[in-house]
């Protein structure tokens, strides 16, 4: 499964991006349980969160949701640092 995560706004406006592959972690089934968790939550349209807040594209396996924060689920919230903190990054 490929997840990427891509992060915009907060008080710089700076852009973000991560990608995941998990075929090859020994917590693929953990990561991909919090994958469903995450999409399941989250909007098909992006939204609106507070200002200067961040928010975030979620993609897996070609569909993309949004969410914002401070509105976001648990389990979107840790996949979204799993991500930006564990995957490669990406230029936006």
């Amino acid at each position: 499964m490929r997840i990427e995560v891509t992060r915009t706004g907060g008080f710089a406006g700076r852009t973000t991006r991560a990608e995941l592959d998990t075929d090859a972690r020994i917590d693929a089934p953990h990561v991909h349980a919090l994958a469903r968790e995450a999409v399941a939550g989250a909007s098909r349209t992006p939204g609106y969160g507070v200002p200067d807040g961040y928010h975030y594209a979620i993609g897996v396996d070609g569909r993309t949701v949004y969410c914002a924060d401070p509105n976001l689920t648990d389990s979107q919230r840790e996949l979204i640092s799993l991500v930006l903190n564990r995957g490669v990054e990406r230029t936006a």
